[in-house]
């Protein structure tokens, strides 16, 4: 059996991953604002670095996996918050733990979104790829909050692209899951916001297998990319969203 960490355990997607791995009898490290192992507020330079320590400190032998699931809901009226926690929270996490997933030729699984590819600001994305304070402030200023939900999944899915290959060589394998529309806490929050609700039922129905996702189902893509069966997938992207992506973008891949 293997010793993961992850963030974001408490509920939604998160808490049925916490709940798959430890059925399967790992050892698990969850990091989440409160009531985890670990409890650290990603939003800011000092919650990341503490949940690192901490981290580090739970498994100084190396970790066989790592899941950046801690997310914010595009309902959030804090547009920095979605941000914060969307990427830096998961970026910064993966880049202060690479030397124990090394250790132990882990896996790495971003939870990233199937409205990753849908259209947001460039100048945003580029701002948090290039951790461009100033940038990302001003472009923040002119967006709301779903486009910086999508962008902030697009850039986290880049950076996972973008360094695939310096974590391949370090014998760590990195790829991403976009869940689609999931039912959970957060998007339950979504889907009850006045200014959501009707394009939230709208964009239900039109998911090819006519049901929404589950946590289960994504936990499950999660459980399988950790494990050996994915051992040469790397710099994947996995969408597990019924066929939605196929079906708005059918000529993309």
């Amino acid at each position: 059996m293997g010793t993961f960490a992850m963030t974001g355990g408490a509920s939604g997607i998160g808490a049925a991953i916490k709940q798959t791995l430890l059925d399967d009898g790992h050892q698990l490290i969850v990091v989440d604002i409160t009531g985890a192992d670990i409890d650290a507020d990603l939003s800011g330079p000092e919650g990341r670095q503490s949940a690192i320590t901490a981290v580090r400190a739970a498994a100084p032998e190396g970790l066989d996996g790592f899941i950046a699931c801690a997310g914010v809901g595009s309902h959030v009226p804090n547009l920095p918050l979605i941000a914060n926690v969307n990427y830096f929270g998961a970026v910064e996490l993966v880049e202060g733990l690479r030397d124990l997933l090394a250790l132990k030729n882990g896996a790495v699984v971003m939870i990233s979104s199937n409205s990753a590819p849908m259209a947001t600001s460039a100048e945003y994305v580029d701002a948090l790829l290039a951790n461009d304070e100033a940038a990302l402030s001003t472009a923040l200023e002119s967006m709301e909050g779903q486009t910086v939900y999508s962008g902030s999944k697009q850039a986290v899915t880049r950076w996972m692209r973008r360094n695939t290959a310096a974590y391949a060589a370090d014998g760590i394998r990195m790829n991403a899951v976009g869940p689609g529309y999931t039912e959970t806490p957060m998007t339950a929050a979504v889907a009850e916001d006045p200014n959501y609700g009707d394009a939230i039922r709208q964009f239900v129905a039109s998911i090819p297998m006519g049901r929404a996702g589950s946590p289960a189902d994504m936990a499950k893509a999660v459980r399988f990319l950790l494990s050996d069966d994915a051992n040469f997938i790397c710099g994947a992207m996995l969408f597990v969203d019924g066929g939605h992506d196929a079906m708005l973008r059918p000529d993309q891949f």
